[in-house]
């Protein structure tokens, strides 16, 4: 049997927080009640003593459980059905979070006899803190109730629950036409009433429901279709429903290099990501989204851009120590296991560029005009007039010193450029004069120092001979033309440099056990989004034939349920950082509605 990689697992959830469920039917991260909320099933990252809930087709003691013979999303939603082929018959397990409005959280996982007979088992293993506290169990009529320190779960089911050693297990024979479903709720401890048992068939039916209706509002009807749906549905999943907050993964410390140290906490919001997953709404039809996260943006960020920070807690959190849980080994053994992200406290110039592309493309996409978003806009562009100039941390938030990232510089550009063009549409009002020269000075200044020209490529920083994956975002900002020799040069450099023989790119050289430009030891996988950049540069630089070998190459990476981490090991061929990343995804999206747009516009195509 396989070991547990990354992208055996496939998430259910609630646009508050998410399960993931290996193939052999096993709930590995849970963590409640919110997406960064500490986790009561910690195995992903640990082991079976720190907790995790299998149901799957029971088998002898010590004889390993077997994956699943099928499995898949229902249509397009987020329910995911499991079946199990035994000697006498077959059976299926549905798992959904119901989207909960005003209610308590619940992962329901609903058995259903589909032929003959077969031995269920039910393995309920809670470990609450992150997998350090076991609960003590108490009963109450059919419920079953795990407490300790401030959280409370319960589990509702017909099916006879037997406590031993920590781990509430049930052994059943389920039959053909039978439906017998688990319901594991959340609530805080010193909540004295007990939640009402859920009615399982019913929230079922809402959340088919649900899916059904927010699928329907996509406006994109070009090629890969389905992928582009899965990615959405995905993204749908990282968003957090009570703030409009987006998370850019739903894990915290799946390496990036196994046995590395590269390992962080993904569950927060970090401007940038949280735009670009937008821009990825607003090019498919979703315009709620944008509005929601507008919202969440004027909270997080106040009156006070100046102190701006490149990302926020999901309820606009400003303060996300990092520290380390000792007692996790970590995935496969890759420690430290992290909590918190220290790169909150980052100089990234990028970042105003990101959110001011973001608000102008909702603009182009008919999101009302507000009045307080007007006011932060143009208190963005004051920030990028005063600071870019400065050596910042970049979009990769390296840990070695800060330089003059040509990345940042180009979105310093893309900040002040977007906001001329709706000063000059009447959006906003400022002066255009001084804007237009702000733009042209970092124009200049870019192409001065960040263009290396005997190489005839743009580089990873002032005066470095190292390139950066970024540099492909080139053609899509418009800051030169895509057939300007400079950008088909930096296009050809990056993938001469950067990219492996099967299209996968790699974000910058890294400098294996030796401490490299970004300040860590080690190595890590190619970077997912960097190879649908690369799509993206290839397409605009009119070699859209390359352009879709190499989209279609990304497309065969995926899970068996179309998911993506964030990075792809080529050699072991598997999949390796948080999962699934959004990042990821909306690059996806965003690639796939560029080659369809391009293909409507018959882009002529020259040769490479």
């Amino acid at each position: 049997m396989d070991s547990r990689r990354i992208e055996h697992y496939a998430p259910v959830g609630d646009m508050q927080t998410s399960a993931l469920v290996h193939r052999d039917g096993a709930v590995d991260w849970l963590c409640l009640p919110r997406f960064d909320s500490a986790a009561a099933f910690t195995r992903m990252v640990g082991t079976e003593e720190h907790g995790y809930w299998r149901i799957a087709r029971a088998v002898d003691e010590g004889t390993s459980v077997p994956h699943a013979d099928r499995r898949s999303y229902r249509g397009d939603s987020l329910i995911l059905e499991s079946e199990w082929d035994g000697p006498n018959g077959t059976a299926r397990v549905i798992d959904f979070m119901p989207p909960r409005g005003g209610h308590a959280p619940h992962l329901i996982r609903i058995v259903v006899g589909v032929r003959g007979t077969v031995e269920m088992a039910s393995d309920l293993c809670p470990r609450l803190g992150y997998g350090r506290r076991r609960p003590w169990f108490y009963e109450a009529g059919q419920r079953r109730f795990a407490v300790s320190g401030p959280d409370a779960l319960w589990l509702d089911t017909t099916v006879p629950v037997l406590e031993k050693d920590g781990v509430l297990q049930s052994r059943f024979t389920i039959q053909a036409g039978q439906r017998l479903a688990f319901a594991l709720g959340w609530q805080s401890s010193h909540v004295t009433t007990a939640p009402e048992a859920p009615d399982t068939d019913s929230l079922l039916a809402e959340t088919a429901a649900f899916w059904r209706e927010w699928v329907g509002q996509c406006t994109y009807d070009g090629p890969y279709r389905e992928a582009v749906i899965r990615s959405l549905i995905t993204l749908k999943a990282m968003t957090y429903a009570p703030t409009g907050a987006i998370v850019a993964a739903l894990t915290t410390s799946l390496p990036e290099e196994i046995g590395g140290v590269r390992n962080w906490d993904y569950r927060y919001t970090w401007l940038r990501d949280a735009s670009i997953t937008l821009s990825a709404f607003l090019r498919t039809g979703y315009r709620q989204e944008a509005e929601d996260w507008r919202r969440w943006l004027l909270r997080a960020v106040g009156g006070d851009p100046e102190n701006l920070q490149i990302m926020y807690g999901i309820a606009g959190e400003r303060d996300l120590p990092e520290r380390v849980l000792h007692w996790l080994p970590g995935y496969e053994g890759s420690g430290p296991v992290r909590v918190g992200n220290g790169a909150v406290d980052q100089l990234q110039l990028d970042v105003p560029g990101e959110v001011i592309e973001t608000l102008h493309l909702a603009h182009q996409h008919g999101v009302a005009r507000c009045e307080n978003t007007a006011v932060l806009h143009l208190r963005l562009v004051d920030y990028v007039r005063q600071h870019w100039r400065k050596p910042d941390d970049g979009i990769w938030e390296v840990r070695g010193a800060r330089r003059h990232f040509v990345h940042s510089k180009l979105m310093s550009w893309v900040a002040v450029d977007r906001t001329v063009r709706l000063v000059e549409a009447g959006v906003l009002d400022a002066d255009l004069a001084e804007l237009r020269a702000l733009r042209d000075e970092i124009h200049a200044e870019v192409c001065e120092k960040g263009f290396d020209k005997k190489r005839n490529t743009f580089t990873q920083s002032y005066g470095s001979q190292e390139l950066d994956a970024s540099l492909l975002l080139l053609p899509r900002t418009g800051f030169l033309p895509p057939d300007d020799p400079r950008v088909i040069g930096t296009v050809d450099a990056v993938r001469r440099e950067l990219a492996t023989p099967d299209g996968l790119v790699h974000r910058y050289p890294t400098a294996g056990e030796h401490e490299g430009l970004d300040g860590l030891p080690g190595g890590e996988g190619s970077f997912l989004l960097c190879g649908f950049w690369l799509v993206d540069a290839l397409a605009l630089t009119s070699r859209l034939d390359k352009a879709k070998i190499q989209f279609e190459r990304l497309l065969k990476l995926r899970s068996d349920q179309g998911l993506l981490a964030e990075e792809y090991d080529p050699v072991a061929k598997r999949q390796l950082g948080n999962y699934p990343q959004a990042f990821s995804h909306l690059g996806m999206v965003e690639s796939a509605v560029l080659l369809y747009e391009l293909e409507q516009a018959a882009v002529p195509v020259i040769a490479a």
